[in-house]
């Protein structure tokens, strides 16, 4: 059994699957594995004391919620098993999913603070995804990386296509190890218009990974991953580094914007990379733009704001992407004082008449003038879109109607061009 919790442990766990599974030879019966989201939070603020306290709790909790014919038990750190005989039909599977959802969801009361946690379960049946214990256990793992992976507090059933996804998961992370070092990488740069003048007045860098054999693929795909595996971190540096000799051979009235992942904010080399970059390159810090999104504050605000603060002790300036998306947005302008704010495509996309986006697109234009920052906006495709974004006053606009994001040689020919 497992000291801390009293519950099965893992070798015990296998042993009761392998016995249930050896009574008959036509066992029905699914298997939960399932581990807490939000436990690390809990670990690093309140302390591992705190931790192993709310894991006791868990615990108990999960004994309450199954019968007796139920085994519960704690694989490791925060993963927990259920095996579930099953009498009926797959949706008793279902329904024990759902009630230990619930029941985690609920506060927990930790050294008189209140703690919230949540859990994602990945369920497999026998004998169907398997006939014995390591083959369950196996699919009901991906099953729970599947129900993470989707927006946690979830629970998601085993199928085959999972592990095929999870198979090209793992050999993307793989591959994208010598990706970088392979030279497979390339920004790309999407131009930003300045109103006023109507010629560029800076390019938002944007990674693109040209794999020898796939072709392009779509950062939504492979940037996740990146974040993931803390990859973002060196190829960050690596984008850092490129956009700025880039932009050192533009005119000096353009700028470049290189988006910043949270996960770059957990690493302290962050302000460091950024001065190497402009350092190397001899780049006026003044023309480089750090596009954040509200995640970064969301996450460790104070320490977050602190990098802010160093890296605008760079020279560099600050900008707040997709902003409105987030219910956070107006509250962070007033804890940090940003260069730039971006609106995100979503309000200009039944520009000129949906009514509520352009009502919050005034706002915007109205609080970005008040405050003396920038104003720029995203996902500007048609005319009528443009005619309104300018009469409201807005800086910058962004998007098809001028130009997808083109390669270096490309945006370098359209930036000579002049105006657009």
């Amino acid at each position: 059994h497992d000291m801390l919790t009293g519950l099965a442990n893992r070798m015990f766990f296998r042993e009761c699957f392998e016995e249930a599974l050896n009574e008959s030879n036509h066992a029905r019966m699914a298997v939960l594995c399932l581990d807490l989201d939000g436990f690390k939070a809990v670990n690093d603020t309140l302390g591992h004391p705190a931790g192993d306290a709310l894991l006791r709790q868990v615990s108990t909790r999960l004994i309450q919620a199954v019968r007796t014919t139920e085994t519960v038990a704690r694989l490791g750190g925060d993963e927990f098993a259920i095996i579930q005989p099953l009498t009926e039909s797959r949706d008793e599977a279902f329904r024990l999913a759902q009630r230990l959802i619930d029941t985690l969801s609920e506060p927990f009361s930790i050294e008189g603070a209140s703690a919230n946690v949540g859990t994602s379960i990945g369920i497999a049946f026998a004998p169907e995804d398997g006939t014995s214990a390591d083959e369950l256990i196996k699919a009901a793992d991906i099953a729970l990386y599947s129900a993470k992976s989707s927006g946690r507090g979830t629970y998601k059933l085993f199928d085959v296509a999972m592990h095929a996804q999870l198979q090209a998961h793992q050999q993307m992370k793989i591959t994208m190890r010598d990706a970088l070092a392979k030279g497979e990488f390339e920004l790309h740069y999407q131009p930003l218009v300045s109103l006023e003048s109507r010629c560029v007045s800076c390019c938002e860098a944007l990674l693109r990974w040209r794999h020898p054999e796939r072709g392009m693929i779509a950062p939504s795909e492979f940037i996740p991953i990146a974040e993931e595996t803390g990859l973002i971190v060196p190829i960050g540096e690596w984008i850092l580094g490129e956009a700025c000799r880039q932009a050192a051979r533009w005119p000096e009235r353009v700028s470049v914007a290189v988006n910043l992942s949270p996960v770059q904010f957990k690493h302290r080399n962050l302000v460091r990379a950024v001065a190497k970059a402009l350092s190397a390159t001899r780049l006026d810090p003044a023309r480089l733009q750090l596009e954040i999104t509200e995640t970064v504050l969301l996450d460790e605000s104070e320490h977050n704001l602190e990098l802010l603060q160093d890296l605008r002790r760079l020279g560099v300036k600050i900008a707040m992407d997709d902003f409105g998306t987030g219910y956070s947005s107006l509250g962070y302008l007033r804890s940090f004082p940003f260069d730039k704010i971006k609106v995100d495509q979503a309000f200009v996309r039944d520009l000129p008449h949906g009514k509520e986006s352009l009502a919050i697109v005034k706002a915007v234009a109205g609080l970005g003038q008040s405050l003396g920052m920038t104003t720029s906006v995203e996902g500007v495709e048609t005319e009528d879109q443009l005619a309104v974004v300018d009469s409201e006053g807005f800086n910058e606009v962004q998007g098809y109607l001028f130009s997808r994001p083109l390669p270096a040689a490309e945006i370098s020919k359209l930036i000579a061009a002049g105006s657009l």
